[in-house]
């Protein structure tokens, strides 16, 4: 693997800590997401260490600490094991389609503002190297309904969109909630586990039974932007 200086190495200033834990993306696949995780872990040094232990065969392409610092893990143009078992749209093998990113962060807690500064440089950088378009910058728990729910409610998706780097809905007229869902890149049938990942995401907090706002917005999501529009599958 490249060190210092590979594909998509931005600032010379942070790290790179090698993960065993990579391959080649697969069937010639090229890098056309990324996906969002948080650690989970007390300490942003304790993930680095799981990510780059042979024994856990888990790893990300970056890690960003609370205060901004980056590490890389694994160059961009190699497959990272970030993403487990989900699909967006009609891509079941997330991992050789994706870059990951991995926040320093239990899940109970806002991101911290270097934290989300140096994501926003980061994200700019790999959009521009692999013209990833911002609605696939994805949360884990988008392409992983049911199994995972990071980066989690504390997460600002808000914040990214309004950066370019992510979207928001505009909500208007409402539509079929799991029709569209499908449409905009959920996978399955299970309309409550569909809910759930799409609250998370675009309605931190709100609980309850499915009404015309989730109707409408996963209906605008839909519309302006549905996953497999360009032909991306696989």
């Amino acid at each position: 693997m490249a060190g210092r200086g590979s594909v998509g190495f931005p600032h010379p200033t942070d790290e790179f800590q090698g993960s065993p834990s990579f391959g080649p993306r697969r069937k010639g696949a090229l890098p056309d997401m990324v996906v969002l995780h948080y650690t989970g872990m007390e300490t942003a040094e304790e993930a680095v260490e799981r990510l780059c232990d042979p024994a856990h065969e888990v790893s990300a392409h970056y890690l960003i600490a609370g205060t901004g610092h980056i590490w890389q893990m694994v160059a961009e143009d190699q497959r990272a094991w970030h993403a487990g078992a989900g699909a967006w749209g009609g891509t079941s093998d997330v991992n050789s389609r994706s870059i990951g990113i991995e926040l320093a962060n239990l899940g109970t807690h806002p991101f911290a503002e270097p934290q989300m500064a140096a994501l926003e440089e980061l994200l700019r950088g790999i959009m521009q190297r692999w013209q990833v378009p911002p609605e696939r910058v994805i949360a884990h728990s988008d392409m992983a309904i049911g199994r995972k729910i990071d980066p989690g409610p504390r997460f600002d998706w808000r914040r990214l969109a309004l950066g370019g780097l992510s979207i928001w809905p505009e909500p208007g007229k409402p539509g079929d909630f799991i029709t569209d869902a499908k449409r905009f890149g959920y996978a399955g049938d299970n309309a409550d586990l569909t809910l759930l990942a799409f609250r998370l995401r675009f309605r931190p907090g709100v609980t309850g039974a499915l009404d015309e706002i989730d109707r409408a917005m996963m209906h605008d999501l839909a519309g302006r932007y549905p996953v497999d529009a360009g032909g991306l599958s696989a």
